[in-house]
């Protein structure tokens, strides 16, 4: 089946077979290797993508389901030199150990803190529940979700 994917703002024309993964072609065939695999069921958000800026799990999703949507990996926030809000905030915050779990994380962090409201702490833990960490305690991955919401403030156009 031919396709054709928008990731992180290019073009990739795709000769897929229908039954294909949206994660297995970000990760295996275009080499997003931020897209981890995980749990394959949907359940840790290690292989989360914004799908037109909302978090999706790519791993419960066919490619050919991806067609006409703008799909943004961890690669397609920021680069090393030029890292976005929401890594910076992770890496000031220290909210990440191994880094499995990262990508997930940011890009759903990502959707949350360019939201126009404020969420409470109870709102964001629960935002947080489908993204799984084994190496911390989350105390850090809050505090650099509350941190890229002040970082995203800070760099909005004001009025």
């Amino acid at each position: 089946m031919k396709i054709t994917l928008s990731v992180n703002g290019e073009e990739h024309p795709l000769d897929v077979e229908p039954r294909r993964l949206l994660s297995d072609v970000l990760r295996h065939d275009l080499g997003f290797y931020g897209v981890h695999l995980g749990c394959e069921h949907g359940v840790c958000g290690a292989c989360t993508v914004l799908l037109d800026g909302r978090s999706a799990r790519s791993c419960l999703m066919l490619a050919a389901m991806a067609q006409g949507h703008r799909v943004t990996t961890v690669e397609g926030l920021g680069t090393p030199a030029n890292p976005h809000p929401v890594q910076r905030a992770f890496g000031e915050e220290h909210g990440l150990q191994c880094g499995f779990c990262t990508p997930g994380f940011v890009l759903t962090v990502s959707e949350l803190a360019g939201s126009s409201s404020e969420l409470t702490d109870d709102e964001l833990r629960e935002e947080l529940a489908g993204n799984v960490c084994r190496c911390t305690g989350y105390v850090n991955i809050l505090r650099a979700a509350r941190r890229a919401e002040h970082l995203l403030a800070e760099e909005a156009p004001h009025e």
